[in-house]
C-alpha cells in the first residue's frame, strides 16, 4: 500500500523523503547536475541575465519591492537527523546547537540577573512604577539593544529626548500621561504630522539594534499606534493583563494578537512579551512561536529559519513541528525565537547580553539530540 510523507506526497515521489528510502542512490554532490540542454544554453542566458540584473536591481511584484537574500549553508557532509530534517551539514547542526544554548542562557540570565536597562526596568516595577517600566521595556525592544560594549546607548538617548520634551528632566513619559511639546507618546491623537512622517521623528539619529522594529519611513506611526492601543484599555497594564482568570499562556497569546499594530511585526511583539514575562513584570509565558504567515513570513527571520531546519512549509504544521522540536530538545519554546533567527542570519544578535552567556546544560542536551559529540569543556 502506498504511504504518504510529511509533505503530503507519495514517499517514493517526494524529492526530499525519497532519499531516505532503503536503496536510494546517494547524492552526487552538494549541487544538482544540470542537463546538457541547460548547460548549452547557459552561456547565452548569462549575458541576458547580466544585462537584466543591471537594469532591474530590485524587481517589483504587485507594487512592492522584492529583495533576494542568499542563504549561506555549510558543505553537505551527509548529516541526517530526524529532529532537523532540513539540516544536511554537521557544521550547521553544531551552529544551531550553540545558538540555542545562547538563547536559553540569555533567558535564564534575564530572569536571574538582568543586565543594564533590563535591571532598571525590573527595579521600577518593584517600586510600583509598572506602567513606566512597561513603557521602557517596549521602547527597548522597539529600538533594539545594540551590538558592542554599550548596547543600551540608543534606548537611553531616546529616553533622554523624551525627558527633555516633557520638561521633567528625566525618564520616559507613559502613554497615559499628558501631551507635552512634541514627545513620542502624547495621550491624545492631535493629528500632528510628526506622528506619521519620518521628518521630525523623535528617533532621528538614534542608533538602532539588529532586531529593531523602527522604520524611519514610518516616523512615529508605530509608537503612536501602541500608545492608542494602551489608552483604549485605560493603560498598558490593563491592556496586557486582560482577564485575571487567564493563564500565563493565554495572556501571552491574547496580547500577541492584540499587539498587531502597524509596523510592529511578529519579531517585535514576540520579543516584547517574552521580555515582560521573563523579567517578572507580568504573568505571561509563550506556548508556541507564533510564526508569521503569508507575506510577513517571507521577511521574518525566525519563520524562515524554522522552515529550513524543519523542512516544512505549511504554517500550521510548521508551528506544531516547532513545538515538538522544543520538547525533544528540552528547551523553552521562546528560546527558539532568537536561536533560529541568529542561526538563519549567521550573526548572533546579543540584545544587551554578553556573547558568552551560554546554557551549558542545554548545549549538551541539544548536541546529544543532534547526534554530535559532547562540547569541549572550557
Amino acid at each position: 500500500m502506498p504511504t504518504f510523507c510529511r509533505h503530503n506526497r507519495f514517499v517514493e515521489r517526494c524529492p526530499i523523503c525519497s532519499k531516505t528510502l532503503p536503496g536510494a542512490a546517494p547524492a552526487t554532490g552538494p549541487g544538482k547536475r544540470r542537463s546538457s540542454r541547460g548547460a548549452a544554453g547557459a552561456s547565452s542566458s548569462d549575458s541576458r541575465g547580466a544585462s537584466t540584473a543591471s537594469r532591474h536591481r530590485r524587481l517589483r511584484a504587485g507594487g512592492r519591492e522584492v529583495r533576494v537574500h542568499r542563504e549561506t549553508r555549510a558543505q553537505n557532509d551527509g548529516y541526517d537527523n530526524a529532529l532537523a530534517p532540513g539540516l544536511r551539514s554537521s557544521a550547521d547542526a553544531a551552529h544551531l546547537a550553540e545558538e540555542i544554548a545562547f538563547a536559553s542562557g540569555r533567558l535564564l540570565r534575564m530572569h536571574a540577573a538582568p543586565p543594564g536597562i533590563f535591571n532598571e526596568i525590573r527595579a521600577l516595577a518593584g517600586e510600583g512604577e509598572l506602567e513606566r517600566a512597561t513603557w521602557m521595556c517596549f521602547l527597548t525592544v522597539y529600538l533594539s539593544p545594540l551590538q558592542g560594549d554599550d548596547p543600551f546607548a540608543g534606548v537611553r538617548m531616546a529616553l533622554e529626548r523624551e525627558g527633555e520634551g516633557s520638561g521633567s528632566g528625566g525618564g520616559a513619559r507613559r502613554p497615559d500621561e499628558g501631551s507635552g511639546s512634541g514627545g513620542a507618546h502624547p495621550s491624545e491623537d492631535n493629528g500632528s504630522e510628526d506622528m506619521h512622517e519620518g521628518e521630525g521623528s523623535p528617533f532621528d539619529g538614534v542608533p538602532l539594534g539588529p532586531r529593531t522594529s523602527h522604520d524611519p519611513a514610518r516616523g512615529s506611526e508605530t509608537v503612536h499606534a501602541y500608545r492608542q492601543w494602551a489608552l483604549h484599555s485605560g493603560s498598558q497594564v490593563q491592556a496586557l493583563v486582560g482577564e485575571e482568570s487567564w493563564t500565563p499562556q493565554r495572556r501571552f497569546e491574547r496580547a500577541f494578537e492584540r499587539l498587531a499594530l502597524p509596523g510592529f511585526g511578529r519579531m517585535g511583539r514576540y520579543e516584547l512579551l517574552v521580555t515582560l514575562g521573563r523579567l517578572g513584570l507580568y504573568e505571561m509565558q509563550a506556548a508556541s512561536l507564533h510564526l508569521a504567515v503569508g507575506r510577513a513570513g517571507l521577511e521574518d527571520p525566525t519563520t524562515l529559519a524554522a522552515k529550513r531546519v524543519l523542512a516544512v512549509g505549511d504554517p500550521i504544521y510548521l508551528e506544531r513541528r516547532a513545538e515538538a522540536f522544543a520538547r525533544e530538545l528540552d528547551v523553552p519554546i521562546d528560546a527558539l525565537d532568537l536561536a533560529l533567527a541568529n542561526w538563519g542570519t549567521g550573526e548572533r544578535a546579543t540584545l544587551g547580553f554578553k556573547p558568552d552567556v551560554i546554557d551549558r546544560h542545554a548545549l549538551e542536551r541539544v548536541r546529544a539530540a543532534f547526534g554530535l559529540d559532547p562540547p569541549l569543556s572550557d
